[in-house]
């Protein structure tokens, strides 16, 4: 009895909890791994923010594309002044960076009826150009002066470029080149062309509109959106 409590007494001393060196590994191990988990969750989040402003930006491609698409294509052939010169109605004013012409205003945008609906490009610093609209209401050939005027309405921001053209038929009958100024103002043109360059990102798909009031119910068309 008194030997075996001699050599429990003196045999091994029994370990408890861990050694320096032990803990340090361990630290750093769980330092690893947090850090691990940190930059998965970062580049998982980044990876988020770059798809919803992705989305972002297609969706707001998608509705100037559709508004320019839907309103010019409703253009008609309605005089808003008249040449001083030759007496004629001016039905369309088209230049690279301005369009004027006369369409109906929908319901949920004004009061309805035709209205002059003026398209610019304003801005002159590169990566700052804006695109906006104005409307004004059309009577007799002539713009209205409203007492509470409609304010500039920005359709898009941040743009390193955007360009209209215009063409029509020529003498025989086909399609003419691209003009960069409508000078047949008394007419409108057969299609007109919208190009716009964002500051970031891809340039937008060309925009290539068919007026169905020149061209006779031709159909417009984007490429590359459906």
């Amino acid at each position: 009895m008194s030997g075996s409590t001699s050599r429990r007494r003196h045999g091994p001393a029994r370990r408890d909890g861990f050694t320096l060196i032990e803990v340090l590994l361990a630290t750093a191990l769980l330092a690893a791994a947090l850090a691990l988990g940190f930059a998965t969750l970062g580049a998982a989040t980044a990876t988020v923010r770059r798809g919803e402003q992705l989305a972002q930006a297609n969706e707001r491609m998608r509705a100037v594309a559709g508004f320019l698409r839907t309103r010019i294509a409703s253009a008609r052939a309605i005089g808003f002044m008249v040449d001083k010169d030759s007496g004629a109605p001016i039905r369309f004013i088209g230049t690279p960076d301005r369009m004027r012409f006369v369409a109906d205003l929908p319901d949920y945008l004004g009061r309805g009826g035709p209205y002059l609906h003026d398209i610019t490009v304003v801005g002159e610093q590169r990566d700052h150009i804006g695109l906006q609209v104005v409307f004004t209401q059309v009577q007799n050939a002539a713009v209205i002066a409203d007492s509470s005027p409609r304010k500039p309405e920005t359709l898009a921001d941040g743009l390193a470029a955007v360009q209209f053209r215009y063409r029509a038929l020529d003498a025989t009958g086909k399609l003419g080149d691209w003009q960069e100024r409508w000078t047949d103002t008394d007419r409108l043109p057969l299609q007109v062309s919208v190009r716009i360059t964002p500051a970031a990102g891809a340039a937008w798909p060309d925009l290539v509109i068919a007026l169905p009031v020149a061209s006779g119910g031709a159909a417009t068309g984007l490429p590359g959106i459906e």
